[in-house]
């Protein structure tokens, strides 16, 4: 589908971006857009097969357009009528391919897909177990993301080895380790092969389960390599395994990003969070009504005015520790200003128009650990090049200057702020 799709783009930009000047003579007056084609249109057309362009490639299939397209353009089409013909036609591919990405309810509001696999290993994982489990990350994925921040903390890179997918044109996560000689992106978490099943796509390992899999293959996953088993298939759920059950081969066992005194406040910020936020920024970017639309983006941008505030007088989320809450918020915030707010026209204002929620991602990437799983070029390259039906042309937008490495580096002076004395109050939230 996403192929044919592409290809449909392709005849659309082709028709109409041919000159007047190489018009030939005029249809017809009986040529109808909704019957049959001139005979002398027919013969000419009929001697390209229709499956010669997809066999031999892109640049047959635009010169096939191109000559159709020369012969269409005259006073016997109107340009009016061309550009009312692509709209039609591509709106309505749109519409199909959006309700295979992005399934929504009636009114067009986006209604993210539950999880299948929302299992965990028998706790705790004993030494024993080193490397019995493996996670499946993607780079673009702000969920994969949040797994793989946690695993770096963690210290886990012995006891839990990690694959890297890379997002595939037909819209499947693939495994194709892409070699890069940047000194600045040495020690970066980077695409891979399978290194626990050696298959070529990520479906297929789903596939290797008990009785199979025909569902969504999404990142992150987590995988029992003895039982060859998915064992969760859930951010919310995999980062929480990764931060408790694993403390016996951990490098960082002490560190605890949801300790059992801030329980409360954590399911509270979370579910701020994911709805306003996390799934907030989908909700507007794959929004199939305006109406649609315009309820997701007033709810992001009222929830970002609430945490500016917040984070004028709390380092974190939960005031002066750094939780689970916050890994799960950072991962879209890194996201929002080169990609969200132009792909998914949350457009109101940049994060980096909110000095306490920009410092605040400031100093998160600044931790150790952080920086290493932040791939800004596999971001972009993951949501431009790879969603179509957001951006058929496949172009790549110049990075943001506050998105960069260097910007991200600078000083952020948040270690200056300290809850400590004073009390969090989350009641005037409880309204988001």
């Amino acid at each position: 589908m996403i192929y044919l799709m592409k290809m449909a783009a392709m005849a659309m930009a082709a028709l109409t971006q041919i000159p007047p000047s190489l018009s030939l003579s005029p249809l017809p007056r009986v040529f109808s857009p909704l019957g049959n084609p001139p005979d002398s249109l027919a013969t000419r057309t009929s001697r390209i097969p229709p499956s010669c362009a997809l066999q031999a490639g892109h640049d047959h299939l635009v010169d096939a357009v191109k000559a159709v397209g020369r012969t269409l353009w005259g006073r016997g089409l109107p340009p009016e009528f061309l550009v009312g013909a692509v709209r039609t036609a591509w709106t309505g591919a749109w519409m199909v391919m959006m309700k295979q990405l992005a399934p929504s309810d009636q009114q067009g509001d986006f209604q993210r897909p539950a999880s299948k696999f929302c299992n965990r290993p028998p706790r705790p994982v004993s030494p024993a177990e080193k490397g019995r489990y493996h996670l499946y990350v993607s780079l673009s994925c702000p969920w994969a993301h949040r797994t793989a921040i946690v695993h770096s903390l963690k210290g886990l890179d012995e006891a839990v080895p990690v694959s890297v997918a890379v997002p595939g044109s037909s819209g499947l996560w693939e495994f194709r380790p892409q070699p890069d000689s940047h000194d600045e992106r040495q020690g970066m978490l980077h695409a891979t092969v399978d290194m626990a099943n050696g298959c070529k796509r990520l479906k297929d390992v789903y596939s290797l389960r008990k009785g199979g899999y025909d569902g969504r293959a999404t990142v992150p996953m987590l995988w029992d390599s003895v039982q060859k088993e998915v064992v969760n298939n859930e951010s919310a759920d995999i980062i929480e395994v990764l931060n408790s059950d694993f403390n016996e081969l951990a490098h960082n066992p002490k560190l605890d990003l949801a300790p059992h005194s801030l329980s409360k406040q954590i399911a509270k910020w979370n579910s701020i969070i994911y709805p306003s936020i996390n799934n907030g920024v989908y909700r507007c970017g794959f929004a199939q009504s305006q109406g649609a639309y315009d309820s997701a983006v007033e709810n992001i941008f009222s929830t970002l005015e609430m945490l500016e505030k917040h984070l004028s007088s709390s380092r974190y989320l939960c005031g002066d520790h750094f939780t689970l809450a916050d890994v799960r918020l950072f991962t879209t915030l890194f996201r929002f200003d080169p990609v969200y707010n132009i792909l998914f026209k949350c457009s109101k204002c940049k994060l980096s128009e909110y000095p306490n929620l920009y410092g605040y991602m400031q100093d998160i990437y600044q931790m150790p650990g952080v920086a290493s799983t932040c791939d800004l070029e596999a971001i972009m390259a993951g949501y431009y090049q790879i969603l179509f039906p957001l951006n058929p042309g496949g172009i790549l937008p110049i990075m943001p200057v506050g998105s960069n490495r260097q910007s991200l580096l600078l000083a952020h002076n948040r270690e200056c702020i300290s809850a400590t004395e004073k009390r969090m109050d989350t009641t005037c939230y409880s309204s988001l």
